[in-house]
């Protein structure tokens, strides 16, 4: 039985996009409503916050220093030093689509899906932004991009979507970014909604269960290995971090009416595990 310490009150709306700095070792997530950048450090618990007044749907580093966004407006580079956003393209700006959840793979590339927001229509794209700046679709069909990952051995990459209640799994060609034989690799009850994932260093998915309010570690064949409840609150991401990468760092939200959530919803907590997870790559462009 794993211990859930809550670390942070922050009454995120959105929390979602967690991810860990080794260098820095410091913890950075967003707010994706008011489009706030959170930085904290565990070992001052001091944390910085940023506000870039635009929704934003992932964040992930850049190799070169600042951040690579998803945003309402499309991709975006984050200057950590001047706190400047600086704009690269937009696939869908003839349309009132936005850029919910993305993460890079292990050869600096950034992917990341569109959506309406308040839609169930599959009418969402995933893209890859490519470290020349060139943008590519890679799937489509989407409702809700959620949840992006990869295998140690980076031939399998995992996808939530979220109101369809599936993770998938693709055959992932990591010379060339392509990614085929979409299958189900795990179907969730209505209403539990999958959110963010992570993958560890021994090949297992952990997904963040928003209205189940818990993290679920799955094997790689889909099986369920272990549940963490968390106190009935959203569930919206999880990411590995600390010394060891071996603390489970979880986002949450309160997404409806905050008045009926409990009193933590929104908050940073962080889970103890045996388990270690991966170093989270940078984007190269």
């Amino acid at each position: 039985m794993y211990e859930v310490e809550h670390i942070l009150s922050v009454e995120n709306h959105i929390g979602e996009s967690p991810q860990w700095n080794v260098e820095e070792q410091a913890f950075y997530w967003i707010d994706l409503w008011p489009g706030i950048i959170y930085r904290y450090k565990p070992d001052s618990a001091l944390y910085q916050i940023f506000n870039l007044g635009i929704p934003i749907g992932a964040i992930s580093f850049r190799a070169s220093g600042g951040l690579v966004l998803a945003t309402k407006d499309g991709f975006a580079f984050w200057d950590s030093t001047t706190a400047q956003l600086e704009f690269i393209s937009n696939p869908e700006s003839d349309r009132e689509f936005r850029f919910n959840d993305g993460k890079v793979d292990r050869q600096g590339r950034f992917w990341a899906g569109t959506m309406i927001e308040g839609s169930t229509k599959p009418v969402g794209s995933l893209y890859r932004l490519d470290p020349d700046l060139s943008i590519h679709t890679m799937d489509t069909g989407m409702i809700l991009t959620n949840g992006i990952g990869w295998s140690p051995d980076n031939r399998t990459m995992y996808y939530n979507d979220t109101l369809k209640q599936c993770m998938y799994a693709y055959d992932f060609n990591a010379s060339s970014g392509a990614i085929t034989n979409r299958r189900i690799f795990s179907q969730y009850p209505p209403d539990t909604n999958p959110d963010g994932l992570t993958v560890d260093s021994e090949g297992y998915i952990w997904c963040a269960l928003c209205k189940a309010y818990k993290v679920v570690r799955y094997d790689p064949t889909g099986a369920i290995d272990r549940e963490v409840q968390l106190p009935g609150i959203f569930t919206l991401s999880c990411i590995f971090g600390g010394k060891n990468l071996d603390e489970l760092y979880v986002t949450t939200g309160w997404l409806e009416n905050k008045e009926k959530q409990q009193v933590f919803a929104g908050d940073l907590f962080r889970i103890k595990t045996d388990v270690r997870g991966l170093p989270e790559p940078a984007f190269t462009g």
